[in-house]
Parts: structure tokens; C-alpha cells; sequence
């Protein structure tokens, strides 16, 4: 038997109270809404172990077309824990880190959707001018602007 290989990353989901408001703060960053579909019965339950739920769901993309969130709205059952407030050492999904070509100008624009810097916006290595930012109903976002030639893989050490 011919053992899997990893193809790609598809995406990354995100459960938000409102699908069109987290819609647009990431259109507002640069995703592109891909779709738009209601998900629901048993067999939706069976993948999730939520037995019968109904969600509605947003793909949304880079411009590259490489990277998705799926943005969540579960309808049946409602949501029951809320991590969005957690602190940037909580355990488990934390971020969504985007690069971004104008990080002042993304941020000022950002603002005005109600999102707010969590610490402030910081140089690393010369390679990076980046911060945190909580954004719409307060999931932590990471956006980085790249201003060096290297990479921050590059300086990361290797097994």
C-alpha cells in the first residue's frame, strides 16, 4: 500500500456569531469570498460528532488562491465556549497570521472596523514590521509586512 503524502494546507476554520461581519473584516484584510453554502444533516454530524447541526459557512481566500479560512456560524447546536479574549500564551488554535505589502495603511483602514493593536507594531531582525491585532468579534489576527530580504525561516534554527 502506497503510504499518503501530504498535498497542501486547505484551510483553517473559525467559528464566528456573525458570518456577514467577519466577511467583511476579512475582505476588508484582502480574502476573497470564494462561497457561501448552508451545512446540514446527520451525515454533516457524523464528520463533526455534532449528530444533526445545520452551519452556515464562507471560504475565504487569498489572492493567491493557496490559503482559506472557513468562516463557521453554527445555527443547530449554538456554540458553547468562546476562546476569542484568550491571551497570546492560551493553549491551542491561537492566530491566523497574514502578510500584508502596507501594514500602516491596512491597520488605519482595519481601526475603523473595530479592531484594535494588542501590544504595538514591532521590527524583527529587520525582516518583518509586524503586530497583533484583535479583529472583528475579537479573534487574534497576526500581520506582518515584509521589509528585509530574508525570511524569518531563515533565521529559524533547523532540525
Amino acid at each position: 500500500m502506497k503510504k499518503s503524502q501530504l498535498l497542501e494546507m486547505h484551510n483553517v476554520g473559525i467559528v464566528v456569531e456573525s458570518l456577514d461581519n467577519a466577511i467583511s473584516f476579512f475582505q476588508e484584510i484582502g480574502l476573497i469570498q470564494e462561497g457561501r453554502m448552508t451545512v446540514a444533516g446527520e451525515w454533516a454530524g457524523l464528520v463533526t460528532g455534532l449528530k444533526n447541526q445545520q452551519v452556515e459557512i464562507a471560504m475565504m481566500v487569498t489572492p493567491d488562491g493557496h490559503t482559506r479560512i472557513e468562516l463557521s456560524q453554527f445555527i443547530l447546536p449554538k456554540a458553547i465556549d468562546d476562546h476569542r479574549r484568550a491571551p497570546v500564551n492560551s493553549l491551542g488554535y491561537l492566530r491566523v497570521m497574514f502578510r500584508v505589502d502596507n501594514l500602516d495603511e491596512l491597520l488605519s483602514r482595519l481601526t475603523k472596523h473595530g479592531a484594535s493593536i494588542v501590544g504595538e507594531v514591532v521590527l524583527f531582525e529587520n525582516i518583518y514590521k509586524l503586530c497583533y491585532i484583535r479583529g472583528v468579534e475579537g479573534i487574534l489576527i497576526g500581520l506582518a509586512e515584509q521589509i528585509g530580504i530574508h525570511t524569518a525561516t531563515d533565521i529559524l534554527e533547523k532540525p
